[in-house]
């Protein structure tokens, strides 16, 4: 695999746990500091005077971070752990079974981000929520992206994978996308609803530009946020995943059936496959069945688990 990362990918917040902290206040004031937890302190009585732009120098070598606004720098040394381990902490791919229902044959697994050490406390959610405050969020898309496929080509296999992405993160897909690998026909990138996307023409310029490459392209969470039915004909995904709002408990709330019922008619009228996230009883499960949902995925039909246990059921 080739993969070629642009400037947003490898943005780096660098920490100093001993040096001087220099304030440039009227009184150009520099502080020496010996831990984290002296430091914060400082940007604590910094800020209570104003919010002074703040550098810190390394004791005894050049090392010297970016000038920052003081509240910056204190946000960034309060969520060090969580910053260091989006850059250099090892992760690893889980995967989540996506059945073909009409068949029940698997078609395809998502691929999920986790920590690869299980007694590293690293929720994604906490992940991708500190990575946006960050300017991280390219690189840890990156890095997501890297472990998918990277778990897609060892567990080998016809089964596709789902691999998700944050359009913002795509500035040139051009330029972005451009990696190589033999296993193209087997991804299927999807736009995830973490954010909401202002520049829909944006989007739809990335979903042409996996197109062009032969990678397939899903609609993530349709029905909440900007992912609407309306959407469907402007973006043409080859998939689209139905919010588990909807799925849940579809057999007895009326309008959510409405609204399978409506995306399924849709869907087959543009010749775009459908699949219901968050199937967690029978009833759901038979519902989507009968209206004739393509695929499923949730934990009535499989939870997540590393991709090393799919790689040894091949």
């Amino acid at each position: 695999m080739i993969w070629h990362p642009c400037a947003e990918c490898t943005t780096t917040i660098r920490f100093i746990e001993t040096g001087s902290l220099h304030i440039q206040s009227p009184e150009s004031e520099v502080v020496s500091y010996d831990s984290f937890e002296q430091l914060e302190q400082l940007l604590e009585s910094t800020l209570r005077l104003a919010d002074f732009p703040v550098s810190c120098r390394a004791t005894g070598s050049r090392l010297v971070t970016p000038v920052l606004a003081a509240s910056v720098l204190l946000e960034q040394v309060r969520h060090r752990q969580t910053i260091d381990f989006i850059q250099n902490g090892v992760m690893t791919s889980h995967l989540q079974p996506i059945f073909n229902i009409q068949d029940n044959t698997l078609f395809a697994n998502e691929a999920l981000l986790r920590a690869a050490d299980q007694n590293v406390s690293m929720s994604p959610g906490l992940l991708f929520s500190t990575a946006s405050k960050m300017g991280l969020h390219s690189r840890l898309d990156q890095r997501a992206r890297e472990e998918a496929i990277r778990a897609t080509h060892l567990i080998g296999g016809t089964a596709k994978t789902f691999i998700n992405f944050l359009p913002s993160t795509i500035y040139n897909p051009e330029y972005c996308l451009r990696h190589t690998f033999e296993i193209v026909e087997t991804l299927v990138f999807e736009v995830v609803e973490t954010e909401k996307i202002e520049d829909v023409n944006h989007l739809k310029h990335v979903f042409e530009q996996y197109k062009k490459q032969g990678i397939q392209v899903a609609l993530d969470d349709v029905g909440a946020g900007f992912s609407t039915l309306d959407m469907l004909s402007l973006l043409q995904p080859d998939y689209i995943k139905i919010d588990r709002d909807f799925i849940s408990h579809c057999d007895t709330v009326a309008e959510n059936e409405a609204f399978l019922r409506k995306a399924r008619h849709l869907t087959k009228e543009m010749g775009i496959q459908i699949l219901a996230e968050g199937i967690e009883r029978q009833e759901e499960l038979d519902l989507c069945r009968e209206l004739g949902f393509d695929f499923g995925q949730g934990y009535l039909l499989g939870r997540p688990a590393p991709y090393s246990e799919f790689a040894k059921a091949q």
